[in-house]
């Protein structure tokens, strides 16, 4: 597994490490992280323990990884999953013979979230900005609910009535982060084949273009529509996330048809930031685009 070394915490997998995973799944393990809560607090424990024996206060500990003493007291309190790169680490710097370690990898498989599902949403969660290309649906940070559910609905194989109630759930929770007291700063671009999709049905298309319009006009929030009848197009390999962390690091998230990847790497997130400034100057400008959502409202 390739892995790229950042300076703030441990390593984020890189693209080649691909998990078999989608948002659709994300948004439900962010809800069931409470299910983890109890493991959580055991490893963490653990590391208050160890860490005490060694010597070290939680800003010490923190100085020694550049993450800081919040999230060393966070891990230890059990309200920040504890990620094996850094158990690893941790395990060498407090001689604790790979206990820590050892510890995260038995974690009771009911109750087991994967952990690269969690640094995903750890990232979105405390993202300062936030770059969002859609092309096949409208970005889950921006659905409603009757279209989320349209989304879930639209999964093959099927997913049952209960299993699709808990992802829409999920999803709406996911959306709080944009109504935070200091959001993220946020830019989306929307292909024009999305929002002439009819998915869910009239009623919930013009529902969900009526939400778009009042993001449109929301502060800090960039929303364009990618017209179709373009020449040229920087998009085509598919939807992409970029997020920019409370530390400047940026990453990226991107998703295939059976997996996903959080991608850390300097030049391949340079190369997908390039693509996204292209298809800025490609997608119509924020007045022009709230334009076409009431052209397309009005066509209903």
């Amino acid at each position: 597994m390739e892995q790229s070394a950042h300076p703030y915490g441990p390593p984020v997998r890189t693209r080649d490490s691909e998990r078999t995973g989608t948002a659709e799944e994300f948004d439900l393990m962010s809800t069931t992280t409470r299910r983890n809560a109890s493991a959580m607090k055991m490893v963490g424990a653990l590391l208050a323990l160890y860490r005490q024996a060694a010597g070290h206060t939680q800003r010490s500990l923190g100085e020694q990884f550049v993450i800081g003493e919040q999230q060393i007291a966070s891990i230890e309190q059990g309200r920040r999953p504890l990620k094996p790169d850094l158990a690893e680490q941790l395990d060498e710097l407090l001689c604790t013979k790979g206990a820590l370690s050892v510890a995260l990898s038995r974690m009771p498989e009911v109750d087991l979230i994967p952990l690269w599902a969690e640094e995903y949403l750890d990232r979105e969660r405390e993202a300062i900005a936030i770059s969002w290309y859609e092309a096949s649906a409208v970005p889950g940070l921006l659905q409603t609910e009757e279209y989320a559910r349209a989304v879930f609905q639209s999964r093959v194989p099927v997913y049952d009535e209960d299993h699709i109630e808990q992802m829409v759930t999920a999803r709406m929770e996911r959306q709080e982060i944009l109504h935070r007291k200091m959001p993220p700063t946020t830019s989306f671009i929307i292909w024009e084949a999305a929002l002439r999709d009819q998915l869910g049905g009239k009623a919930v298309r013009a529902e969900q273009l009526r939400k778009l319009l009042d993001w449109s006009g929301v502060p800090g929030v960039a929303l364009q529509v990618l017209p179709l009848g373009r020449t040229s197009h920087a998009g085509l390999d598919g939807p992409f996330i970029l997020l920019e962390t409370p530390e400047h690091q940026r990453l990226a998230y991107m998703e295939t048809q059976r997996g996903s990847q959080l991608i850390a790497d300097p030049g391949e997130v340079g190369i997908l930031t390039q693509k996204y400034a292209m298809l800025r100057t490609q997608a119509l400008n924020t007045e022009d685009s709230r334009a076409i959502l009431d052209l397309l409202l009005g066509e209903q």
